[in-house]
């Protein structure tokens, strides 16, 4: 949707309170794996194969994170650009 030339602002909008409240999901996930992370620590008979599997866990939710706050960016400019559009026309009438 974020690639049609023809999103509207509502459409946008909606994008981005999911988009927001997607991010707040993986930074919890990512908070309760380096929690769990600190744990397995701490415990001497933790296993290194475990600590590894955490490991990946939370670096695969960074990414995922990271690319959602990409894409997050590239919303609020699509929807600064359809504002500017809009009082463009607004302007010109």
């Amino acid at each position: 949707m974020l690639a049609s030339p023809r999103a509207t602002e509502a459409e946008l909008r909606t994008m981005a309170e999911q988009s927001d409240a997607w991010a707040q999901a993986l930074r919890v996930q990512i908070e309760n794996g380096e929690q769990r992370l600190g744990e397995l620590d701490a415990d001497p008979d933790s296993l290194l194969a475990e600590m590894a599997d955490e490991l990946r866990k939370v670096e695969a939710l960074r990414n995922e994170l990271a690319e959602l706050d990409r894409f997050r960016r590239d919303l609020e400019r699509r929807a600064h650009d359809l504002r500017a559009e809009w009082l463009g026309r607004q302007t010109a009438t």
